[in-house]
């Protein structure tokens, strides 16, 4: 039997929660409540950023050349999950603050040449915490059935990065912990999805969005040695996909 993986966990609850939330039908168009609750999950697709850069130096007097290595290179899609609420400003505009977290495990990577045996590096997970705030336009396409368009500033917390730089042929073993430290980034984000309801207070939605967090603060554990800029470029850009439950009360 295969076994499930994040994807398959991720479509999963994507599923369970499109169904669970298909109760009765909504007969009419009827007032949207003013306050709301929403939770959704997906997954991230990283489109630009480098976890690490290219560069040339030494590490112990053996020359040593990185290569860069971009989050998709290193990181898999990934969990996506946000959960949050929004007022609504008016009948078609909506004042939103989400709270949203990501995590994406790591795969063993070629980081270079280390004299004459290939370099590798392994990093620890990606996660982050961020809290976003904004605002949503709404368009009624029919009683059921609304487009929107919406856009989030935010602050992210970001967990510290290590890697692990290996060279079997040379016997090199070397942590180099807090490759980035504990971060505190910047975030913008927009977004458009569709919103059908299924219920009196009950809707489902999916959406499609894109995204930009601030570099991570890097820790020169590699002074010396000529690969000092090898994380000096670690903002990224990804394509977020989510879907889920919004509930008004």
């Amino acid at each position: 039997m295969r076994q499930m993986n994040g994807r398959d966990f991720v479509i999963g609850a994507i599923v369970a929660m499109l169904f669970g939330a298909s109760a009765p039908a909504w007969a009419q168009a009827a007032a949207e409540p003013k306050f709301s609750g929403e939770v959704g999950i997906g997954w991230d697709n990283s489109i630009s950023g480098n976890v690490n850069s290219s560069a040339i130096g030494s590490i112990n007097n053996v020359a040593t050349v990185i290569t860069k290595n971009t989050y998709d290179d290193v990181y898999n899609k990934g969990l996506h999950l946000k959960f949050g609420g929004g007022y609504m400003l008016r009948e078609d505009l909506e004042a939103r603050a989400t709270f949203a977290f990501q995590s994406a495990d790591a795969d063993l990577v070629r980081m270079g040449d280390y004299g004459a045996s290939p370099l590798y590096g392994q990093f620890s997970d990606y996660q982050s915490f961020t809290l976003d705030v904004g605002l949503r336009k709404y368009y009624r396409m029919s009683p059921r059935l609304r487009f929107y368009g919406e856009g989030t500033v935010g602050l992210g917390f970001v967990d510290k990065l290590d890697v692990t730089l290996v060279a079997p042929a040379a016997n090199l073993f070397r942590d180099a912990n807090d490759f980035y430290d504990q971060t505190v980034a910047f975030a913008l984000a927009g977004n458009g999805g569709a919103m059908f309801k299924t219920g009196g207070r009950t809707s489902v939605f999916a959406q499609l969005g894109l995204r930009w967090v601030s570099g991570m603060a890097e820790v020169d554990d590699l002074i010396g040695t000529g690969l000092e800029k090898i994380n000096d470029n670690s903002s990224r850009w990804t394509v977020p996909f989510l879907a889920g439950v919004r509930v008004g009360f």
